[in-house]
């Protein structure tokens, strides 16, 4: 019986917690009729919902996102390199040539122009 006491006990101040934020947020809210605003605090939008981002957004992005995948390989790389040897660090500059490749392209492209 033990413990289901503690989880009841830290579900009831999860609950607590939570209805706190709701009764803050209730309590400073901008006054005026919920729901009809944007989310941001209340205030009016810049722009219209359905603007687009420029095309070279989207370029920039992906490269963004090549590294990012390099970043989140090469982590647990670095851990176990030591115990894998020579085949490892071959791999990783096969790895790395393949997003220098993206990378060139991209440049070649022009997608990091912004004239």
């Amino acid at each position: 019986m033990q413990p289901y006491v503690a989880v009841l006990a830290l579900l009831g101040l999860l609950a607590a917690v939570v209805a706190a934020a709701y009764a803050l947020s209730f309590a400073y809210a901008p006054p005026g009729a919920p729901g009809i605003g944007p989310y941001l605090s209340g205030g009016r939008p810049q722009e219209h919902a359905l603007s687009r981002y420029h095309v070279r957004w989207y370029v920039v992005t992906m490269v963004f996102l090549a590294f990012d995948m390099e970043m989140v390989f090469m982590y647990p790389w670095a851990v176990v390199v030591a115990s894998v040897g020579t085949k490892a660090v071959v791999e990783m500059f096969a790895f790395l040539a393949l997003l220098i490749v993206g990378v060139v392209y991209a440049w070649r492209e022009g997608a990091f122009r912004w004239a």
